[in-house]
């Protein structure tokens, strides 16, 4: 798995939905306790990286 990225630094979210996607994959579709934090972390990367590529402006958390 890729670490997520320093604050500030912003993946592609095609990269991210990849990682999501294979997460998914690898765990039969069932998201339990560690592969599940990491599938939060990663939804709120995607998130952040899709509204960069609009353009909207995205407070970090």
């Amino acid at each position: 798995m890729s670490p997520t990225p320093p604050s500030g630094s912003v993946r592609p979210s095609a990269v991210v939905n990849e990682e999501i996607r294979e997460l998914v994959a690898r765990a039969g579709g069932w998201l339990y306790g560690e592969t599940r934090q990491r599938y939060e972390v990663l939804r709120d990367e995607w998130t952040v990286a899709t509204a960069a590529e609009r353009g909207d402006i995205v407070e970090a958390a």
